[in-house]
């Protein structure tokens, strides 16, 4: 028999079912979890029966007695880590099946709970994998829209440095917020930009760039504001601007920190207000437009020397992302390397181009002042002028005996020009993330035989995990 409570909170409630072969069992766990864990409780009385309820709901939490009929507690475990691996499942022995019970948190168990058991101690356990699945359940989502964020054309790469930035561009796309993007010239301000805009709700209408430097002051504020007919000598005509024509989407004002100061004071007004008064008019306009900064400039020193306003600057950096550079994505240099090459191979009709592995290790080895835009344009420009099939030294401009070709003497090298709590943690999180993929692939993704193996506490293994973004269900044999 199976049997679901009902609420009358609207509110979504946890779900947790109950299996095993005993009725009263079956009624007393019900009654304790409804009124101590505030959850909907959904019963089996076997562990076939169970596998039916899985294809109709999505419980959180599995509480199974280990000894029945049909399909055991351990039968029953398997199957649910192959159907979702974020319910948590809590196995119920009893005596003489303990040996049991530790196979079950082998094979991906939360908890095991030896009959008769404690109450508050269930109660207790069950709290803790409702929490516990909630946070995998959460993470996969994020890890989910992380790939979709991979794909926009630019963003290529596996670096720890990467993966934040696309990370905090995830959790931030979908919200209204003012954006400040930083970073030097070359590391892809814009396509942050546009990735936040094409991950939020206004991706339908088309993101308005406005390239500051490039327009005149008087310009730059009829340009963004608008004007109406004969606000000034040429206005023959009503222009409504760029901040209404972004109306419903994303305004991106790229290096913002060549705005003169007046345009800054109108702009600040609009960040404020969100309304807009074109030259000429007495009336105001309200707008609904997503506003994302960006520069290569130290913000802070021109506040120091009055060249940009600081109320602005608090208003534009309500949430800041900085863009990484090519020292701080080393190991992602190849993988643009090839990326580059494949593209301009392609569109210039030199498919069969090869590159020397001496000029792969200079390409690698080379500084990247100019970053990925400084690379890319590097790549194609290989690829257009190399004389023969095969690049070499020589079409980088270099004799082929060049020093910087041969490999560095010490791999850690490049870390011995930051500062040493930049380089400590880089290092850092280039050991734990390889130790860490490496411990989960040789246990099958399996985190408590991982964590034994490596000598940590499961919960300390998890804490790890999570810091690095990395979860257990990537590496399960499929």
């Amino acid at each position: 028999m199976t049997t679901l409570s009902h609420s009358g909170n609207t509110a979504p409630r946890k779900l947790v079912m109950v299996v095993d072969d005993e009725p009263d069992m079956l009624s007393m766990l019900r009654l304790i979890l409804e009124k101590k864990c505030a959850c909907n409780v959904i019963t089996a009385s076997s562990g076939l029966k169970a596998l039916e309820l899985l294809g109709d709901c999505k419980p959180d939490v599995i509480i199974t007695d280990i000894k029945m009929p049909d399909l055991d507690g351990l039968q029953l475990l398997n199957k649910i880590q192959a159907y979702d691996q974020t319910i948590s499942v809590i196995i119920m022995t009893g005596y003489g099946t303990i040996d049991m019970a530790v196979q079950a948190l082998k094979d991906g168990a939360y908890d095991f709970l030896q009959k008769p058991f404690d109450r508050d101690h269930i109660v207790l356990t069950v709290r803790n994998c409702l929490e516990r699945t909630t946070l995998l359940r959460t993470n996969r989502q994020l890890t989910e829209k992380l790939n979709d964020l991979a794909l926009p054309e630019g963003f290529i790469g596996q670096s720890a440095a990467q993966k934040r930035v696309l990370d905090l561009l995830a959790r931030i796309a979908d919200t209204d917020a003012t954006v400040l993007i930083r970073g030097e010239s070359g590391t892809g301000k814009e396509l942050a930009a546009r990735a936040l805009h094409n991950l939020s709700g206004r991706r339908a209408q088309r993101m308005i760039v406005v390239n500051c430097p490039a327009l005149p002051e008087n310009v730059l504020e009829s340009e963004l504001f608008g004007y109406s007919k004969g606000a000034f000598t040429g206005a023959m005509q009503e222009k409504k601007g760029l901040f209404l024509e972004a109306h419903g989407s994303t305004l991106l004002l790229d290096e913002i920190a060549d705005i003169p100061v007046q345009v800054q004071t109108k702009l600040l007004r609009v960040l404020q207000e969100k309304e807009i008064q074109p030259l000429g008019q007495n009336k105001t306009i309200k707008v609904d437009v997503r506003v994302v900064a960006s520069t290569n400039q130290n913000l802070e020193e021109k506040i120091r020397t009055g060249e940009f306003r600081a109320d602005l600057f608090y208003r534009l950096n309500v949430v800041s992302v900085v863009m990484p550079n090519l020292l701080e994505m080393r190991e992602d240099v190849l993988l643009l390397v090839h990326h580059f090459l494949a593209l301009y191979k392609r569109q210039y009709h030199r498919e069969e181009l090869v590159v020397t592995p001496e000029v792969l290790r200079h390409l690698y080895q080379r500084p990247w002042p100019g970053n990925v835009r400084e690379l890319q344009n590097t790549i194609k420009s290989l690829v257009l002028s190399a004389a023969g099939g095969t690049v070499s030294l020589a079409d980088l401009g270099l004799p082929e005996d060049n020093e910087t070709a041969r490999p560095c003497a010490d791999s850690f090298e490049e870390l011995y020009t930051l500062p040493y709590n930049q380089a400590k943690s880089i290092l850092v999180s280039r050991f734990s993330e390889g130790y860490l993929r490496n411990i989960l692939v040789r246990n099958h993704g399996n985190v408590t035989n991982a964590a034994a193996d490596c000598g940590l506490e499961r919960q300390a293994l998890q804490r790890i995990m999570r810091r690095y973004g990395i979860i257990s269900i990537d590496f399960k044999q499929k």
